[in-house]
């Protein structure tokens, strides 16, 4: 097994250690209420994945612990204080743990949503930055009086695309500088649409994409990569479908299921089929055996990841939905990840049921994509955060609360399977981006944003479907004003996530910030 794995191997045992003393100190607390999921956007659920060695001595001294205070409302984990979804308000972190300089997968926090201290603008302010055991709130620091003005943060969005409008409402919350026609002399921040090669001539600053990020993200990359670390660690990466890749797996699959079927005649398996490169729900359909696979001219199968259907989806007003959660990997080296509080939840428009041979072409029962459903008679655009056919994630955990659900065990789950996703990609990712930007060769740094969609099981298990590169950040949708007639109207819902996001995470990239940190 190589180095990495080996480091991955410690620190997936280091977070079970972790999540089980977590488990043992919740006992003591309160039950969790929906009051304690807050509804503001904030990249609150921190993985920062450092320097530390790997031997013995320092693996004891670096390894997370967790532990409750008398009032049980703060925890600390490696030495920082952490506010609990219990407590009303956080408080500054106490110290910080030693790193050496030996590599090694470290991951910091514990897996658990975050309170923050609430801005004005209702949105929350992240407190999960530290500098010298500090904790910085948008630049106060425990009461004390803010930092003297400086410059402003100088933002290039002349190739942002479709994500531009979000992107310039969350510059005007910032007060910073927007180049909507870019800048002779550099900027700070480049925030493509696409890839990292929308902007050949960058040598400073920081581009919001990684080179490969999309290559890596395509649905057969994706599960080749996370098919490696299941054959590694089988317990830790169950979160991810069966699948097989085609054509080049076509014979295993056909077997497989035909041995299947062979010892259990009453067995019905559903499969999803789903183009490599495909977006948007597009070329994706289930198929009942191997012999409906669709194929391209001749008699050659497209190339695609067929995976087993989950037949047993949560539900909520009968309906099947997915969520999309926003994950900002902030680097690399050292491995740094954020997720927001705060994402969509998007409906199906047919009432669900179990595949049958008659259903398996109602693509408005069986797949959540937006891009399909919104064109369903059924779609109901809803100004509402908790109605509609597109909502916020809180929304729903409010609702689940409500039954009786542990939500916090819900997010912890999601959470780590957020974490141990983005551990499958990191060795290609460095390959990558190593490729673009050698070592000593000038350079930006990159950071990106992205898309994770998540299905809950029947059981509330967390099932990963996809990773998105470049996760739609549209404010507005498409609306019918008159036959054959569309126009773009605002999106509240879209629009209260997703600045939201944006916005936090040109917070965390803040050059001056960044700069603190690392110190």
């Amino acid at each position: 097994m190589s180095d990495h794995y080996e480091r991955v191997k410690i620190e997936l045992q280091q977070m079970k250690e972790v999540e089980n003393e977590a488990a043992a100190d919740e006992e003591q607390l309160s039950p969790a209420t929906a009051s304690s999921i807050p509804a503001d956007v904030s990249f609150t659920a921190r993985r920062d994945l450092s320097r530390s060695s790997v031997n013995g001595r320092s693996r004891s001294k670096s390894r997370s612990k967790s532990r409750s205070k008398a009032d049980g409302h703060e925890r600390q984990v490696n030495g920082k204080q952490l506010a609990d979804p219990t407590a009303q308000k956080s408080d500054s972190s106490q110290g910080q743990s030693r790193v050496s300089n030996e590599p090694n997968l470290h991951i910091k926090g514990t897996a658990r949503l975050l309170k923050s201290k609430t801005a004005a603008n209702g949105h929350v302010e992240s407190c999960l930055r530290h500098t010298d055991g500090k904790c910085e709130h948008h630049g106060k620091e425990d009461g004390r009086k803010a930092v003297k003005k400086r410059r402003g943060v100088t933002v290039d969005t002349s190739k942002a695309k479709t994500s531009l409008e979000a992107l310039k409402m969350s510059i005007r919350q910032l007060k910073w500088k927007e180049f909507p026609m870019g800048r002779r002399t550099a900027c700070d921040i480049y925030w493509h649409g696409v890839s990292f090669h929308d902007n050949e001539n960058i040598v400073s600053g920081q581009v919001n994409k990684f080179p490969g990020m999309i290559e890596m993200l395509r649905k057969i990359n994706l599960s080749r990569a996370v098919r490696t670390m299941h054959e590694l660690f089988p317990e830790e990466y169950n979160f991810y479908p069966r699948s097989w890749i085609l054509p080049e797996e076509y014979q295993l699959f056909s077997t497989q299921i035909r041995l299947l079927k062979d010892n259990d005649s009453t067995l019905k398996p559903t499969f999803i089929v789903k183009p490599d490169s495909g977006s948007q729900g597009d070329g994706i359909y289930l198929i009942r055996d191997p012999a409906d696979l669709r194929v391209i001219s001749g008699a050659q199968i497209k190339q695609a990841v067929v995976q087993d259907y989950i037949q047993k989806p949560l539900l909520i007003d009968k309906l099947k939905f997915d969520i999309r959660l926003y994950v900002l990997v902030r680097s690399l080296e050292p491995l740094e990840i954020y997720i927001a509080k705060e994402g969509l939840s998007r409906f199906c428009t047919e009432p669900y049921q179990e595949p049958s041979q008659k259903n398996l072409s109602h693509v408005f029962m069986h797949l959540t994509n937006y891009s399909l459903n919104v064109h369903s008679g059924n779609f109901v655009h809803s100004d509402s955060c908790s109605t509609g056919s597109k909502r916020t994630f809180s929304s729903i955990l409010y609702r689940l609360a409500s039954k009786g659900v542990d939500i916090k065990k819900v997010w912890s789950d999601i959470i780590a399977l957020v974490i141990k996703t983005v551990i499958a990609l990191v060795p290609e990712l460095k390959v990558y981006y190593q490729a673009d930007i050698p070592p000593g060769k000038p350079g930006p740094t990159c950071f990106q944003i992205l898309g994770f969609d998540i299905l809950l099981t029947k059981n509330l298990k967390p099932i990963l479907l996809e990773v998105n590169a470049n996760p739609s950040m549209r404010i507005e949708h498409e609306q019918e004003v008159s036959p054959g007639v569309f126009e773009y109207v605002p999106s509240p819902v879209d629009e209260e996530v997703k600045v939201g996001v944006i916005r936090d995470t040109l917070r965390l990239m803040d050059p001056a910030q960044r700069k603190q940190h690392a110190t």
